[in-house]
């Protein structure tokens, strides 16, 4: 390894499961330059996100810490700035810092809380402002990605001195790339939505045919933006981290062009859950797929739903057409000016049933469809492929990072540097707004995934999920109950537990022994 300090491309993609890559072993899905990052770098095979939910795992990114350490629980808390994100200590070590494409580390839906604040008793008085919860923060005020924020955020951003923000899904985003698309096309508000899309015969929910061309999406955005900067690094010592962030393959489902029917859904495989009369879904999963049948599903929304076979094929089939965009997005930033001599990493902030457990989306169930992810890291010397099979988090890559560039972590920071240590489980806390019917409002979900059993738990609730992944690798099969399953559930209980007392915050750091 060379003295000198190097630098860095982290690519992320939003709502992309681990086995969604030409070189995870998908059967038709093609990325030639995700795989060739693999093919002369290391890939963990079992890569798991701190939570499978946008802001909560996006915070984890940045803070390498867990969602009950950093405060991000759930979608819909802003990641408050007196947590220290790996990227201000880059900054603070003197590298410059860019960030192209999307963070999602406040609110950008512009919609109210789900969750509603307790009422008061008669007779008593609440405390209202900084002192009506147990920690002051000053959430409200962090509004830099919220819906009608018509300029660029302030700098640095959570460490980045350079911001080109994107935000929201689909055809019809928000932030710098708004801006931009206006000044590019001024009717292209005529050409986003479902309300203007193109003619198809999809029936999968949220599948769109945008009337919004290539050149103009925000995938082709991203990569010309990103190449830009990079671009602009070629003549300077000076290292540099470069954050670029898609918010493609989330749903809707809505590749732009030639990627639309890039992919064939008949091409896609049927689920296992649709082939199997004898599988009966945990209480959770089998009120989703009750709304479903009886018509009270959020097809709309951005919840778990279920779905039928053939819908599942298309949901596949047009997130392999998204995430082959991005795959050629990646190649061009990869071939811009000053990228070569960059470790280059890829991943993903949690994943997307597709169908599996005849499910869509995500949400409070717990499957390795949503919570397994890609993780490649890629040095720009190394000419052979390496894999490693033991576990590794959404919250280590910072550290991971900190660690190449010869950078202490603070104090309280939770990742370890994949480089020199690894994990034999991985700790996942869900927590959520919205209502599950199997489990009620607010969700609580924490799980343990070790290399042979996942365990999961339910707050207020006394049944639970335990799969026996040799076995049972699609998770069909829950253990809970099964007398024979009784002590392996007990020993992986007691990792669970020792796991989460690892996972309480060591900051502050004491300031003497008082």
């Amino acid at each position: 390894m060379s003295d000198k300090r190097p630098s860095f491309i982290l690519f992320v993609t939003d709502q992309q499961r681990a086995d969604y890559l030409g070189c995870a072993g998908h059967p038709f899905l093609k990325t030639p330059n995700i795989d060739a990052m693999a093919a002369s770098g290391i890939t963990w095979e079992n890569f798991y996100v701190c939570s499978p939910v946008c802001m909560p795992n996006r915070a984890s990114l940045m803070t390498a810490r867990m969602p009950s350490s950093h405060g991000v629980r759930c979608n819909g808390i802003p990641l408050d700035r007196r947590n220290v994100t790996f990227v201000e200590l880059l900054r603070d070590a003197g590298y410059r810092t860019a960030l192209v494409g999307k963070s999602h580390l406040q609110n950008f839906s512009g919609k109210a809380p789900t969750l509603k604040k307790p009422g008061t008793r008669e007779g008593y008085h609440r405390a209202n402002g900084p002192l009506s919860e147990a920690i002051r923060h000053e959430h409200a005020t962090y509004g830099q990605e919220a819906p009608g924020h018509d300029h660029s955020v302030e700098t640095p951003f959570y460490g980045f001195d350079h911001v080109e923000l994107i935000t929201g899904h689909g055809d019809n985003c928000g932030g710098d790339y708004r801006q931009w698309l206006l000044r590019r096309e001024p009717k292209a508000e005529s050409l986003m939505g479902p309300e203007n899309q193109m003619p198809h015969d999809y029936t999968c929910p949220q599948a769109v045919r945008t009337a919004l061309p290539e050149e103009l999406y925000s995938t082709n955005w991203i990569a010309d933006r990103a190449a830009t900067w990079l671009a602009a690094q070629e003549d300077s010592d000076q290292p540099y981290f470069l954050m670029v962030s898609f918010p493609d393959p989330h749903h809707p489902f809505n590749p732009p062009g030639r990627y639309w029917d890039m992919y064939d859904p008949a091409d896609m495989p049927v689920p296992d859950a649709f082939l199997r009369n004898d599988w009966t879904p945990p209480p959770h999963v089998a009120g989703v797929i009750g709304q479903r049948e009886a018509g009270q599903a959020a097809i709309g929304g951005m919840g778990t739903i279920g779905i039928s076979s053939r819908e599942a094929q298309e949901a596949q089939a047009l997130t392999c057409g998204m995430i082959t965009m991005i795959d050629d997005a990646i190649g061009r930033i990869r071939s811009a000016p000053g990228a070569a001599k960059a470790i280059q990493i890829f991943t993903s902030d949690h994943g997307d049933n597709l169908g599996d457990h005849r499910l869509l989306f995500k949400g409070a169930e717990q499957y390795e469809q949503v919570t397994k992810v890609p993780f490649i890291w890629c040095e720009p010397d190394q000419e052979r492929a390496v894999r490693r099979s033991r576990f590794g988090q959404t919250m280590d890559i910072g550290t991971t990072i900190l660690d190449r560039g010869r950078i202490e972590a603070a104090i309280g920071m939770q990742g370890i540097s994949l480089l020199e240590h690894a994990r034999d489980s991985a700790l996942i806390q869900y927590d959520h707004q919205k209502d599950n019917p199997g489990i009620g409002t607010g969700p609580r979900v924490h799980t343990l995934r070790t290399g042979l059993f996942r365990l999961s738990i339910f707050d207020s609730i006394d049944w639970g999920e335990f799969y026996d992944l040799a076995q049972d690798p699609g998770e069909l099969v829950n253990l809970w109950d099964d007398p024979a399953y009784a002590d392996a559930r007990a020993s992986v209980m007691e990792l669970l537990a020792r796991a989460e007392i690892a996972s309480v915050d060591r900051s502050p750091f004491p300031t003497a022994q008082a």
